[in-house]
């Protein structure tokens, strides 16, 4: 009885997780003002832009979308995998790939789309490289490639766990 019992708090337990979810929501629209203002600056400076400032402005704003959809992978994976099943049928658009993704998946889509935001910080720098020192460049590829190694350091101990199941 005491099992049972301590078995469903834990079980229920999970729904503790879903404030953080709501969280990540209103991150979202926090990124999306700033992504409106960000887009806002952009099209203000257009007129008398370098061909170098198009590209970084541009640049800016993937960086943007791939943060936002990086959060949206977040929600919506783990809320499926953590909290609750989301009934897919009752949503046309839903992406096929978000019903299927476990926490493998999880982690290398997360860590795949922090070598892109970071790859995207690091052209960012070279498009501006006059006006970075030689040290923060350094230390801008010396993380993305900490981020590179980490991710496929995380696949192929992926691949190895699932070879031996």
């Amino acid at each position: 009885m005491v099992s049972r019992t301590l078995e469903k708090v834990l079980f229920a337990s999970r729904w503790l997780l879903a404030p953080f979810y709501l969280a990540l929501v209103a991150a979202l629209a926090f990124l999306l003002i700033k992504t409106m203002q960000e887009a806002w600056h952009f099209a203000l400076l257009i007129p008398e832009a370098k061909e170098a400032d198009v590209i970084l402005g541009v640049l800016t704003l993937v960086d943007l979308t791939l943060t936002g959809s990086l959060i949206v992978i977040v929600i919506f994976s783990g809320y499926e995998n953590f909290v609750s099943k989301i009934e897919a049928r009752d949503h046309p658009d839903w992406p096929e790939w978000m019903a299927k993704i476990d926490f493998s998946g999880l982690k290398l889509k997360l860590l795949s789309s922090i070598v892109a935001i970071s790859g995207i910080q690091l052209l960012k720098s070279f498009m501006d490289i006059h006006n970075i020192s030689d040290r923060d460049l350094i230390w801008y590829v010396a993380i993305h490639m900490t981020f590179v190694v980490s991710g496929l350091m995380l696949a192929w101990t992926d691949r190895i766990s699932a070879e031996k199941h």
